[in-house]
């Protein structure tokens, strides 16, 4: 039987979507995707009654290796993103407002929300075919000054990236511990990468002199010369990848990218000489190219049209994100932009009650 005060509670509803835009996309992932979309407490009653309350929206942009649904499942002493919203709707500490789960998976591991040639065009996905699916769908306030997204990790990168390129779609933004200043962010864990697919070189080491300029020869363009294809096969067909395989494949989605090309080898280059280590300068110039620090600049103007930024990230980020985004913030601030950055005692991980601070931020600058 249903409770009477159910009108009160949100609830969760799954749509499916048929992509064109992801249709034959180079990882051949699929282009008809199932997502979660969380309507607020009072959605449905204003449905019956016939009133037709229109909503913000709100689009929650999750982290590498994760989809829309791993912030909609249940959490063992810990509430989901639905749970967390519907309590501070209750609370009062932040109007109600519709919440879209996108699924941007890639087989790759994820994605960072932007257009690659490689992988696929996630930021047209969103923008061009999910935001007017939804706007179609549900009762929405269907104009940016109502729309906003906001990720933690790749996810807020790919909220930073969306505020600055794609402001005509966003009206405010958050970014939980978004990737940025790459230097620090991507450059340390790439050694540990080229060890990994130091096991899939085509000849086996051997104990004894050593021709570098031999061996690296076809390791030294930034293309694969056959272990990447080997590492990639390998991982597709292991049931239990390992921290070290997964950074790698990490690691690959970001050259992915930030490095696409369509000539190269799995269709992106990587940044180093396989073999020596050696930083290759000109492909990590194409990184920076997307390094939200060096973008501040160039998009300083949409970035004052947002009506909120929020920005924030723990001291203790085991990836080393805390001095990306207080350069990120500085750089705010000197090009005037407004904006919200905090910091907090706390890691990469387990830092979804950061929403707590967010979420109120996004939805009342968006009512």
């Amino acid at each position: 039987m249903m409770s009477s005060s159910f009108p009160k509670r949100g609830r969760v509803v799954t749509v499916e979507h048929a992509s064109s835009l992801l249709a034959d996309n180079p990882l051949g992932d699929p282009h008809l995707r199932e997502f979660d979309v969380w309507l607020p407490p009072g959605y449905d009653a204003g449905q019956r009654s016939g009133r037709g309350r229109r909503y913000p929206v709100l689009f929650d942009l999750v982290g590498y290796t994760g989809s829309g649904k791993s912030h909609t499942n249940w959490r063992a002493f810990d509430e989901n993103v639905p749970e967390r919203a519907e309590r501070l709707v209750r609370e009062k500490k932040m109007p109600p407002c519709i919440i879209v789960f996108p699924d941007c998976f890639s087989s790759l591991g994820g994605n960072q929300y932007i257009n690659s040639s490689a992988i696929g065009p996630y930021a047209d996905y969103l923008t061009q075919e999910i935001i007017p699916f939804i706007d179609s769908e549900f009762r929405t306030k269907a104009s940016r000054e109502h729309r906003g997204c906001f990720g933690k990790s790749s996810g807020g990168y790919g909220a930073l990236i969306h505020g600055m390129k794609y402001t005509r779609y966003w009206g405010a933004i958050a970014s939980h511990s978004g990737d940025c200043y790459f230097d620090i962010a991507y450059l340390p864990d790439w050694p540990g990468t080229l060890d990994e697919l130091a096991k899939y070189r085509a000849k086996p080491r051997k104990v004894g002199a050593v021709n570098v300029a031999k061996m690296s020869a076809g390791a030294g363009l930034g293309v694969d010369d056959g272990r990447i294809a080997k590492f990639l096969a390998g991982f597709r067909s292991n049931q239990a990848p390992n921290g070290s395989e997964i950074m790698c494949l990490m690691n690959l989605a970001t050259a992915a990218s930030y490095d696409p090309d369509p000539d190269a080898p799995h269709g992106f280059h990587v940044p180093f000489n396989l073999e020596t280590g050696e930083l290759l300068k000109s492909r990590w110039r194409n990184w920076l190219k997307h390094d939200p620090i060096n973008l501040v600049g160039r998009y300083a103007k949409h970035l004052k049209t947002l009506q909120a930024m929020f920005i924030d990230c723990g001291w203790r980020d085991q990836y080393r994100l805390h001095y990306g985004n207080r350069i990120l913030s500085s750089r705010l601030a000197e090009k005037n932009v407004k904006h919200i950055y905090e910091e907090f005692d706390g890691t990469h991980s387990g830092i979804d009650y950061r929403m707590d601070r967010s979420l109120p931020v996004l939805a009342k600058a968006l009512r």
